[in-house]
């Protein structure tokens, strides 16, 4: 996150830092509106067109971003943007077309992540090791370990988060309606836990194993 660079600004050069916040920028313009048209392009193509109809199955980063969640990604690595409006009465199969939604966002993500690596590891095979490489390295890294974090920062259990979307179809009746009544109470907690740096050792230890995985996969 960019309050740790910050922090170490002295250890890091200038490159280093610029090329990390223009990733972090991308993150914004790209990585989000693409989590979700994720979401709403799923939704469309499984009967529910409420995204298409308030001009949401856009790569437009203004028809997505959101205030709060922005910040939040810039300064803790993890955020979110407007959720993307569903009518689960709409799919043909209430609870598949509500879980295969959730997931579309997290996965893409993923994907987007698995993508960078890719180009960079072009960027391995033709750049010779020097400054262009540096940045190169420094930008599709970042980009990727941020998608990583942010596929399971929303895959968490946890409303208003994808996760819960994707077993909320499992819970009893009971327990969904507690959950949201009590769902302004839960998400204020998440955002605490996000606030006090709680979550970030764990994202962190998941999202270098899945990197990693990734690297494997590339054969680095």
């Amino acid at each position: 996150m960019l309050l740790d660079l910050l922090n170490s600004r002295g250890e890091l050069s200038f490159e280093t830092l610029l090329f990390t916040f223009l990733s972090y920028a991308m993150v914004i313009l790209l990585a989000l509106p693409v989590h979700e048209l994720a979401h709403g392009y799923v939704a469309d193509k499984l009967g529910d067109h409420t995204a298409r109809w308030n001009g949401r199955l856009t790569m437009n980063p203004f028809a997505h971003l959101d205030i709060m969640g922005t910040l939040m990604i810039f300064l803790f690595g993890v955020g979110y943007a407007k959720p993307v409006p569903v009518n689960p009465r709409n799919f043909r199969n209430y609870k598949t077309g509500m879980a295969l939604t959730a997931l579309a966002g997290p996965v893409s993500n993923l994907l987007m992540a698995f993508l960078s690596m890719a180009v960079l590891r072009g960027f391995y095979a033709f750049l010779p090791y020097g400054t262009a490489l540096t940045i190169a390295i420094t930008f599709f890294q970042q980009f990727a370990l941020i998608n990583i974090s942010l596929a399971i920062f929303n895959l968490l259990p946890i409303p208003p988060l994808d996760g819960f979307r994707i077993v909320a179809n499992l819970l009893p009746s009971k327990w969904s309606y507690y959950v949201d009544r009590y769902q302004m109470y839960i998400t204020m907690a998440v955002m605490l836990l996000v606030f006090s740096g709680v979550l970030s050792r764990p994202i962190s230890y998941l999202s270098i194993h899945i990197y990693n995985f990734i690297v494997r996969v590339l054969m680095f």
